[in-house]
């Protein structure tokens, strides 16, 4: 299985740091049992770092992809809202330059305390099932077509 040996690593957000150490340790299991490696935790102020931390985490070689994980909760303003699809915007295009996956563990933005606490552990699953199977597609779907030789 391609799962297997896959070097993940982790850009945790410290903003609502008790949720996001939860999910933390959930995609930390999650890994272990899928006989994945924990490349490295990364641990920035909040979701709005992320992307900068991802884009040098997927440059290394020793990394084939990464979970990011984080709350944008629901505030007074469209603030959080614009972040949120700022930093999704520009983790999409990560992946994209990087061409490796990148898990989106992210709950909202607009999510409140509540919603978020009860989204933690599937967030997290989610985030690191996402990117082992993109793993999967890369390696043994879509990855080098072999050079026909005659």
């Amino acid at each position: 299985m391609s799962k297997a040996g896959k070097r993940i690593a982790i850009v945790a957000a410290d903003f609502n740091k008790d949720l996001v150490d939860t999910m933390v340790e959930v995609a930390r299991q999650e890994l272990d049992q899928a006989a994945a490696i924990l490349a490295r935790v990364v641990r920035v102020p909040g979701a709005f770092e992320t992307p900068l931390v991802a884009d040098v985490l997927l440059d290394d070689p020793g990394v084939d992809g990464l979970v990011v994980l984080g709350h944008i909760e629901r505030g007074e303003t469209l603030h959080g809202e614009v972040m949120g699809h700022v930093v999704h915007t520009a983790l999409v295009q990560l992946q994209l330059k990087h061409r490796k996956p990148v898990g989106m563990g992210i709950i909202g933005p607009g999510a409140t305390p509540e919603q978020a606490e009860a989204r933690k552990h599937s967030a997290a699953l989610a985030a690191v099932r996402a990117t082992l199977r993109l793993c999967e597609i890369l390696t043994n779907e879509v990855g080098p077509t072999p050079v026909a030789t005659e």
